[in-house]
């Protein structure tokens, strides 16, 4: 029966979702219109809140661009792929892929959700080069699908955040500290029980042979021979630079200087930047000239046209969320329905819907948060469980939310229908598992 029900889902998918770009543009008007009826805005101001949103994630679109980009050269390095090499070595049966593949997307994403999306997705690719008859949607599908603990995680922004002096809520909730929101045991529960259940999940849905997609992308042979036969360089002052090993080496050092210092101060302490800083210097280091750095870039650079494109528009989309006072009328709604026993799982329930509209983890919390947490109090609900359930629900839909899997569709060569029919039966089970978590606890 489970087999079956993916099947269905798959076909719904692959027949009905558009393209990652129209279904942002669909969104759009969903947005648009909901503000209007909703809300009572005129077409004149919902235009208005999407025009001076639209280059809201500016910043953020750079950082994902950066962490695709610097990831796929750092990937690309001799060291790299025999490290990649190495692990997919271990996996012999397409059933031993999935769980493997599935099992480092969530550990990777636990410690840092940036690095996790970046390393699974290459793992994923890795493996499919070598084990024949796996399906490669369902590969991608599980390598993307660990992110949905990142929020869980070391990572996570709305844990951290109610755990920094001075955060925007101290007066209504004081600072929270990890042990009760990252390291409760409800938090860990729920993360175990993700961990392995995903895996497990991942691996029955696995197709009949017959209906198996396999990998059609360059085999390892073709890349070593494309390799091998790289034109030399020309002899000429110029060229010498490009080809010396010793810029890359004395550039590389100020790098990690850099980054030394930064975890004696802060400990170890990841955001984008620091990621993308690392992935950037390790690049040019281990690529041993930077020719062949600025080479293995320009390749990369190709794959990042979908983030570019799309981003603005969930800028656009976020800006009129917040602007017409949809996203706190829907936040308003569940707190209606709400007693101080179901709170934290509405709370949950309405993050993972304002999720899809708003999916940053930062904007969610600066629009959910204000309205919650007082509520919270009013209750008589811990404000650390609240804070973990807008945290979960803007984890737990990224699962059907193309936003974030642009990155890993990118480096895979895949469109958002080719594994979100997957990604949806990991919404369900996600889904139970969580909810369940917020009513045990």
């Amino acid at each position: 029966m489970f087999q079956a029900m993916t099947n269905a889902s798959v076909r719904l998918v692959q027949r009905y979702l558009p393209d990652a770009f129209i279904f942002a543009i669909i969104l759009t008007f969903v947005v648009f219109f909901a503000g209007m009826a909703v809300n009572g805005k005129s077409p004149l101001e919902m235009v208005t809140y999407w025009g001076d949103g639209f280059w809201g994630l500016l910043s953020f679109t750079m950082q994902m661009v950066l962490i695709l980009v610097t990831g796929h050269t750092l990937a690309s390095t001799d060291l790299c792929k025999r490290g990649l090499r190495s692990v997919a070595s271990t996996v012999k049966t397409p059933g031993q892929a999935i769980v493997l593949t599935s099992l480092v997307s969530c550990l990777a994403a636990w410690i840092n959700w940036g690095f996790g999306i970046v390393i699974s997705a290459l793992l994923a690719r890795e493996i499919a080069r070598r084990v024949e008859k796996v399906d490669y949607r369902l590969l991608i599908a599980s390598a993307y699908g660990g992110f949905v603990v990142w929020h869980g995680g070391l990572s996570g922004s709305v844990p951290l955040t109610v755990a920094t002096e001075k955060h925007i809520l101290q007066d209504v909730i004081g600072v929270i500290p990890t042990s009760e929101t990252l390291f409760s045991p409800m938090n860990l529960t729920i993360v175990i029980a993700i961990m392995i259940a995903l895996p497990l999940i991942n691996r029955m849905m696995m197709p009949a042979e017959k209906d198996t997609v396999v990998y059609k992308g360059p085999g390892i042979d073709h890349e070593e021979t494309a390799a091998a036969s790289a034109a030399t360089a020309e002899d000429s002052p110029a060229a010498r630079l490009e080809n010396s090993r010793i810029v890359s080496v004395l550039i590389s050092a100020l790098g990690l200087v850099f980054l030394i210092a930064y975890f004696l101060k802060n400990g170890f302490k990841l955001n984008l930047d620091i990621v993308n800083f690392g992935f950037l210097f390790l690049g040019i280091l281990l690529h041993g000239t930077p020719r062949k750095f600025l080479d293995a870039m320009n390749e990369a650079v190709k794959a990042t046209a979908g983030i570019v494109v799309q981003f603005p528009f969930y800028a656009g989309i976020i800006g009129m969320m917040t602007g017409s006072g949809l996203a706190a009328s829907i936040s308003q709604w569940f707190i209606s329905i709400s007693t101080p026993t179901t709170f934290p799982l509405f709370t949950f329930w309405s993050a993972g819907l304002l999720n899809v509209f708003i999916p940053s983890g930062g904007g969610q919390w600066a629009v959910q948060g204000p309205i919650m947490m007082p509520v919270a109090t009013e209750l008589g609900v811990s404000h650390a469980k609240v804070a973990m359930a807008i945290a979960w629900g803007d984890a737990w839909t990224n699962l059907i939310q193309p936003f974030w899997a642009l990155p890993v569709l990118a480096l895979a060569g895949l469109g958002a229908r080719d594994i979100m029919g997957y990604c949806l039966m990991m919404l369900f089970v996600t889904g139970a598992i969580i909810s369940l978590g917020f009513l045990l606890f």
